[in-house]
């Protein structure tokens, strides 16, 4: 079944503390919702540039990236790139990004930056996923005011919750004065080993902290996953039966669930 596409949603994939599966989780996202036909842009918005090799894309043979769309020396459709899903198109990324950073800090609105070249895309996609730098960045800032809302990773073991509150005050400092409709869209917990009793007293602890906004469907620790970038490939494409390809997208089902709820809720007369 087709989808139009319809005023896109915007989440940021967002979590400073490196190695917890963000990249990962935004790469296997977008790809779960793009099996499912929705039309996804996936913004690699990390100088690392791991969205785009995970993609398939040669970052070191990249003429232009998500840095000249930024800066405005390009326009998106020179920047945009196909992948090997159908409904799945990437703003991939290099290590140029890291001049935004210096470039950015002395220009007016520059915390708006990637909203406002964002904005006139929101027509041709459903879901716009950002893969933010590992750090509380300017550009990740960016993303945050870019954004409806905000998926955080967060690994099932030790120190699991280190840092994050760091992000949650980072988000409220930008709803207050930049992005009003800010919100925590989900988090997502990685690296679930479900022969140990520290990933399911972690996984507990991740509940009882957020609640609701946890998704039911666990990221396992998997070989197959970790493998799929190293050949540019998204899990889907990778290994389709494996438990992380599964894990994914049960987690784009219940997104599309949640946001189905959502739109229900606001829409006029409700």
């Amino acid at each position: 079944m087709k989808h139009s596409p319809r005023a896109a949603r915007v989440l940021a994939v967002a979590n400073q503390k490196g190695g917890v599966g963000k990249t990962t989780t935004a790469i296997s996202l977008a790809a779960s919702l793009a099996v499912l036909e929705r039309e996804v842009l996936l913004v690699d918005f990390d100088p690392q540039g791991n969205a785009t090799s995970g993609l398939g894309v040669d970052k070191s043979a990249l003429f232009r990236t998500s840095y000249d769309w930024l800066g405005g020396g390009a326009a998106f459709e020179e920047v945009a790139r196909s992948t090997d899903l159908p409904h799945l198109t990437l703003a991939p990324a290099n290590r140029h990004l890291v001049g935004a950073e210096v470039e950015l800090v002395h220009e007016e609105r520059r915390e708006r930056r990637l909203k406002e070249k964002l904005d006139p895309l929101r027509d041709r996609y459903e879901y716009i996923l950002i893969d933010c730098p590992p750090s509380l960045s300017l550009l990740t800032v960016n993303a945050l005011v870019a954004a409806d809302g905000v998926l955080v990773p967060i690994q099932c073991e030790y120190y699991a919750l280190e840092g994050v509150s760091e992000l949650l005050t980072t988000m409220e400092r930008v709803r207050e004065s930049l992005n009003p409709g800010l919100g925590l869209a989900g988090v997502v917990a990685t690296m679930w080993d479900e022969r140990t009793n520290l990933s399911r007293q972690v996984l507990d602890e991740i509940r009882r902290h957020f609640g609701a906004v946890v998704f039911e469907h666990v990221v396992p620790r998997s070989v197959r996953l970790a493998e799929a970038p190293s050949f540019g490939k998204p899990i889907h494409l990778y290994d389709v039966k494996s438990k992380g390809a599964e894990a994914y997208l049960g987690i784009a089902r219940e997104l599309l669930r949640r946001d189905g709820r959502r739109k229900a809720a606001s829409a006029p007369g409700c």
